[in-house]
């Protein structure tokens, strides 16, 4: 796996193994646009948040200054400007977002181990007993996304596209802005003096950088998971359409005439069999009035 790749160049990469062996796990139960969202998760947020990140903030409390001598101004600056860490904001970011997607993993693992002793009562069965057939794996073991195992990826599709919009709104309502300025003033009037401090930022373009990056790859994998939500929809009413339309020929068939002669006349007309019509019987006088007519006709 990617990940597991470069935990050994990036050590601090080695605290994601867990979680990333759990979610490789869920590829082969996924469709290919899942597949893609787990290639945006592991590429784009844990490598870089790894790689990257950890390094930017890692001076984040040792360079941050303010110019006041009180003491604990510092401190209280530094808690006001930043409650929580970016690093560790986005840290429990990607741990919510991938927590459904674990409680479908778990879902998708009992219904494979419970097929698979279908499987094994269906192949020792010899008595001609009935047995439940396996309904959501195919020969090979492959997972089909339909019935109640629909409802739970379309589940956890919802909630890691809530957790993702509601934890961009979060850090706009909990850090303020995208841009980091190089200093502010922090106003407040204990323990820092009535004029407040004026406190300074390490490396402000650089985490701006990254706060917009990170920003732009979750409303990627919003729009990813948007994107999985049509394509399962879209595909499970062509399934449908397709059973309904297999039904309809399965019973126009089973209606249509025993003479084959009628197959393309009925077929024409709505599947309905064209009947010849009654012949007419003509009589002697019938015949004798025409001959009548026709003679006057002459004269």
């Amino acid at each position: 796996m990617f990940l597991l790749h470069f935990r050994h160049s990036f050590p601090a990469m080695s605290d994601w193994s867990y979680l990333s062996a759990l979610l490789h796990k869920v590829q082969s139960h996924s469709t290919v646009v899942g597949k893609i969202w787990m290639s945006v998760l592991f590429l784009f947020r844990i490598f870089v948040l790894g790689a990257a990140a950890d390094k930017v903030w890692d001076d984040e409390v040792s360079e941050f200054y303010c110019d006041s001598l009180e003491p604990g101004c510092e401190h209280a600056c530094y808690n006001k400007r930043f409650p929580i860490s970016y690093v560790h904001y986005w840290v429990l970011q990607i741990t919510f977002v991938s927590t459904p997607t674990l409680f479908y993993l778990g879902h998708a693992v009992h219904i494979i181990h419970k097929e698979k002793r279908m499987k094994a009562q269906l192949q020792g069965n010899t008595d001609g007993n009935i047995v439940k057939r396996p309904k959501y794996t195919d020969e090979r073991g492959k997972v089909k996304i339909k019935g109640i195992l629909f409802c739970t990826y379309m589940t956890q599709l919802f909630f890691k596209i809530l957790l993702e919009v509601g934890f961009s709104v979060g850090q706009f309502y909990i850090f303020g802005g995208i841009f980091m300025e190089t200093y502010f003033h922090c106003n407040i009037s204990r323990p820092c003096a009535h004029i407040g401090a004026y406190c300074y930022i390490s490396r402000p373009t650089e985490k701006t950088i990254l706060i917009f990056f990170m920003l732009v790859v979750s409303g990627i994998s919003v729009l990813l998971n948007i994107i999985e939500v049509i394509y399962l929809l879209c595909k499970k009413r062509r399934s449908s359409r397709k059973r309904f339309l297999a039904q309809q020929h399965a019973l126009t068939s089973h209606e249509s005439p025993s003479n084959p002669e009628w197959g393309p006349t009925s077929s024409r007309y709505g599947g309905f069999p064209l009947f010849p019509l009654p012949a007419q019987h003509v009589t002697d006088s019938d015949e004798k009035h025409t001959d009548c007519i026709s003679k006057e006709k002459d004269t």
